[in-house]
């Protein structure tokens, strides 16, 4: 029962982290409605296989910086500068995605989309920072302390909530077939708004505890 509570808590945070529309959850859609179900699983096992390491990774943080704020915020710092370039990059860079006829469509490999997924989820950053803040919070609340078992357990509850989260687009967006060319033509505006938006919010923080 003691378990109960940081597996929980992990599924929960990883659920609510990678549910709002995002580079990973968009394009693992994006994969399920171009190349299929099968192609899209193994590029959500690559994204978690890093998710997993980041996670443990950002306890050990945590854990090393329970009593640091100033430290807290220097990542939300390098959070804000990542998130910008990934907003000016999709908004104003990024070529507008085409679609193509499914008789067209070239399925990749298994492999490539599983290196695919641990790509885009290594350049994420979001989720260290993301899981420090989490773990300190829930440490705060006495809901979760920095001992092994508990940490591997709050790791693993991460990881079911990030699959749960994935999963749940693989099988919403594989019922709106017919909105696949809006969705794919207006990608980079999307995944650009929500960085914009993560990138303002990080500001907002960083500003409110050098002047708040």
């Amino acid at each position: 029962m003691a378990l109960l509570t940081p597996l929980l808590s992990g599924f929960i945070a990883a659920f609510i982290g990678i549910i709002p529309p995002g580079l990973i959850n968009m394009t693992a859609a994006k994969v399920n409605l171009k190349e299929g179900k099968k192609n899209a699983l193994w590029f959500v096992a690559g994204a978690l296989l890093v998710i997993f390491f980041q996670v443990y990774v950002a306890l050990l943080f945590a854990h090393v910086i329970d009593n640091r704020p100033d430290v807290v915020t220097l990542l939300r710092e390098v959070g804000f500068v990542i998130f910008s370039i990934l907003t000016i990059y999709f908004l104003f860079i990024a070529k507008e995605p085409k679609t193509k006829k499914k008789s067209k469509i070239k399925k990749s490999s298994k492999k490539s989309r599983f290196f695919l997924g641990m790509l885009l989820s290594g350049l994420n950053f979001f989720p260290i920072p993301y899981y420090v803040l989490v773990s300190v919070t829930l440490a705060s609340y006495h809901l979760f302390v920095f001992e092994n078992n508990i940490i591997f357990t709050f790791v693993m509850g991460s990881v079911l909530g990030s699959f749960a989260a994935l999963y749940s687009y693989i099988g919403f967006f594989g019922k709106i077939e017919k909105k696949t060319d809006y969705l794919m033509r207006n990608m980079n505006t999307i995944i650009g708004s929500i960085t914009g938006l993560v990138a303002v919010v990080t500001l907002f923080n960083i500003l409110n505890y050098y002047f708040g």
